[in-house]
């Protein structure tokens, strides 16, 4: 790789961003990343597992303290609840309710599911090979930042 490709994927990052901007207003007082939740919860839950803090937290790359914010946040609006484990009080599963549900699905059915016809020139292979690009240049930079940090 060069210095003018890094640059490149810099600024594909960027555009990575803007594209996120562009998606359809949310309801007054839910936030982006109440759909990347819900997103997290429906599918780790459609695994089988039984959702944590430190689950989402994983699979998103995000600090735990945030996403116990937002979980926080979430949980007064009415779209997750929180349940106690059964076998060890210390834990604590999410879950999305109903409303919870109905908002990831309004996204998923009426948004997502709408852009399909217009991205069938992109194969699967291509988004694969994006995904991995981007996570490894995101684990790169998490690396890096931590020596201009110290």
């Amino acid at each position: 790789m060069t210095v003018k490709k890094i640059k490149e994927l810099l600024d594909a990052c960027y555009e990575a961003k803007r594209i996120r901007e562009l998606l359809p207003p949310l309801p007054a007082g839910v936030m982006p990343s109440y759909i990347q939740y819900l997103d997290v919860i429906g599918s780790l839950e459609g695994r089988g597992a039984s959702v944590k803090i430190s689950d989402i937290s994983d699979v998103l790359h995000i600090p735990r303290p945030g996403v116990t914010r937002t979980v926080k946040e979430m949980e007064a609006k009415g779209y997750v609840r929180k349940l106690d484990s059964k076998e060890d009080g210390r834990i604590t599963y999410i879950t999305a309710t109903e409303k919870g549900k109905q908002l990831s699905g309004k996204y998923d059915e009426q948004y997502f599911a709408g852009l399909l016809p217009f991205l069938t020139e992109i194969s699967d292979e291509d988004v694969d090979c994006t995904i991995r690009t981007i996570e490894s240049f995101y684990r790169v930079m998490c690396e890096r930042r931590e020596t201009y940090d110290k």
